[in-house]
């Protein structure tokens, strides 16, 4: 299939390094991974053939990354991956963040870079996270470890669903901090927090990529738009 109209799920899945590709161009790839590259491409006002260019050298010179195969993982041990390097890693990633958001607005806020409404922002974020990662847990994750993934449509549908609002959420995080950029002469805490919010945000990006596009794929595959 020409590659302008498969998904951007679909290459992310296939040639290693799309991803990377996606990122740089600002393509949403996890949380709108059913968009086609023509589509997405469109929207953004990107030259699509340019990229489809880039992956097709990627393809022919195999783009070694180091990164398993996804593809080739069980579905119970895709599950295990996620829970403990996603969830458990969440978990622990957000009250920090938190926290140090906290204390630059008390410190900073009368600076005109000051992420105002971050802490609370990422309070909401931490919530809505456990609340996801919670039904993944208790419902959908037991129906594909027990081999019941085929039944597992609508819990997936409801997960895609979220993941949605998990993508907004992020650019609503991209908007307060201008897209996680330091102001000049920013405190050590300052710093720690923005450097914390870049791994947060590539880890939830990695995570939806693997559950929306490779995981849930397999018992109910998303319609190319």
């Amino acid at each position: 299939m020409n590659l302008m109209e498969q998904s951007l799920g679909q290459l992310a899945r296939q040639i290693p390094g799309a991803s990377r590709v996606f990122e740089a161009h600002r393509f949403d790839f996890c949380c709108a991974g059913h968009r086609s590259l023509r589509a997405a491409a469109t929207a953004a006002g990107i030259d699509g053939e340019a990229v489809a260019a880039e992956l097709r050298a990627l393809q022919a010179r195999g783009a070694a990354t180091g990164e398993p195969d996804w593809n080739a993982f069980a579905d119970a041990a895709l599950v295990d991956h996620v829970l403990h390097r996603y969830h458990a890693v969440h978990r622990e990633q957000l009250p920090e963040l938190i926290r140090l958001a906290g204390r630059v607005e008390e410190v900073h806020g009368k600076h005109d870079d000051c992420p105002h409404g971050l802490a609370e922002h990422l309070n909401g974020m931490a919530r809505e996270l456990e609340s996801h990662m919670q039904k993944e847990e208790t419902v959908l994750f037991p129906l594909i470890a027990r081999g019941h993934g085929a039944a597992a449509a609508m819990p997936i549908g409801v997960m895609r669903a979220e993941h949605e609002d998990h993508g907004a959420a992020l650019q609503r995080l991209l908007d307060l901090t201008q897209d996680i950029t330091l102001p000049q002469g920013a405190c050590a805490t300052w710093h720690a927090l923005y450097t914390g919010l870049r791994t947060f945000r590539d880890d939830l990006i990695a995570h939806i990529h693997i559950e929306n596009n490779i995981l849930f794929e397999r018992f109910a595959p998303a319609a190319v738009q």
